[in-house]
């Protein structure tokens, strides 16, 4: 009996996990994949964006294009899952679901930050492009990149953009004007990935002149100055900010979502605890095993790497079940990361964040060859899945 599989959410995940799906039952079976937007935006293509190597044509494809694929695409916002009825509601409308896979990402909140013209969100499509210009126009004094919570996706983003700033102003001769400064939450750089690669990013940073300001929480910010919940401040003249994230509304009206305010799941299979409905990518939380301070625990990152394997797990398996064999492939945790460095040049690590006691992960060499791949990277992206 043929059935029908909805995908919530037009990301890295979604993608991946419709093609999948798509490539794997056959033509009876119902591939529905829903977003609110029409397009597709490849995120880690952003800051090459900000700084005139891509201009936004380049790195959005149309949702449409899937149909070729045999997906169906629904462009429309959900307002309701009704995990019992196994249904969900689409602009008034209801379509039901035999699996359901939960792809929705996180939200970002920016209702903390005035509109000024000093206070930008480099985390959309929109704010990188105003970014690139505020950049571009800006000859001297300080530049802040700002955390403003936890956790929040694209966990190297922040360094990368520290790093290309630094590059920019050292290509136009005037770096020495300008101070760059990160404040975050974090104690060190990529805290998930370990004290060593921290270690490491936080001397990268400090051997550029880029001031890396940790357990810093954001409380405000008004047109000039950022106020934290120590009593401190900090002064700038151009503000680069990761919003808070939360997982999208819908999720929560539907009770699935757990006190971290994200959807648990199991760690292998994705799976939620209702029937037939599985969750990944950004949307979801997951505990790590290993832990560097068992008072203080650790959860998966959220990353576009990791949205990609846990969909070809969950589609795998919702594969199996329909065809009644054992839905047996697991996410494993593995991970890897571009860190953009400038001037063409790249780092690139690579693990597994399951491992015990702790997540193992290795940092290469930074050099060309990196930043070359993370290019051949997005160009394959395009290729494999639209």
């Amino acid at each position: 009996m043929w059935k029908n599989i909805v995908i919530l959410g037009g990301g890295s995940g979604g993608i991946v996990c419709a093609n999948e799906l798509r490539k794997k039952l056959s033509g009876e079976h119902r591939v529905i994949l829903i977003d609110k937007d029409e397009e597709h935006t490849f995120y880690p293509s952003l800051l090459w964006l900000i700084f005139g190597l891509r201009k936004p044509e380049q790195i959005k494809r149309s949702l449409k294009n899937l149909t070729k694929r045999g997906i169906e695409f629904i462009q429309g916002e959900v307002t309701d899952i009704f995990t019992e009825k196994k249904s969900i509601s689409l602009d008034g409308q209801n379509i039901n679901y035999d699996y359901l896979v939960i792809s929705l990402g996180a939200e970002l909140n920016t209702k903390a930050f005035p509109k000024t013209p000093k206070i930008f969100n480099f985390y959309c499509l929109e704010g990188a492009r105003l970014s690139g210009e505020a950049v571009k126009n800006f000859s001297s004094g300080k530049i802040i990149i700002l955390i403003a919570g936890m956790p929040f996706k694209c966990p190297a983003a922040p360094y990368e953009f520290a790093f290309l700033i630094d590059s920019f102003f050292k290509n136009r001769n005037i770096r020495d004007r300008i101070s760059i400064e990160i404040y975050t939450p974090e104690t060190l750089p990529m805290p998930t990935a370990g004290p060593q690669i921290g270690n490491m990013l936080k001397q990268m940073l400090e051997s550029r002149r880029i001031n890396f300001n940790p357990e810093r929480k954001f409380k405000s910010v008004d047109e000039g100055k950022i106020y934290f919940e120590d009593g401190k401040t900090a002064d700038f003249d151009l503000l680069f900010v990761v919003p808070p994230h939360t997982a999208p509304e819908v999720v929560k009206k539907a009770n699935l979502t757990n006190e971290s305010g994200w959807i648990p799941v199991d760690r292998e299979t994705l799976k939620t605890r209702f029937e037939n409905v599985y969750a990944i990518g950004d949307v979801t939380t997951i505990k790590l095993p290993g832990q560097y301070k068992p008072d203080k625990p650790l959860n998966l990152p959220k990353a576009g790497v990791f949205a990609h394997y846990q969909a070809e797990a969950a589609a795998e398996n919702i594969v199996k079940e329909i065809s009644g064999q054992k839905p047996d492939k697991i996410f494993s945790g593995d991970g890897y990361c571009f860190l953009e460095l400038g001037d063409n040049t790249a780092g690139f690590a690579k693990g597994n964040f399951f491992t015990i006691p702790s997540p193992f992960m290795k940092m290469y060499k930074p050099g060309k060859l990196w930043h070359l791949g993370k290019i051949i990277f997005e160009k394959w992206w395009f290729w494999k899945w639209f």
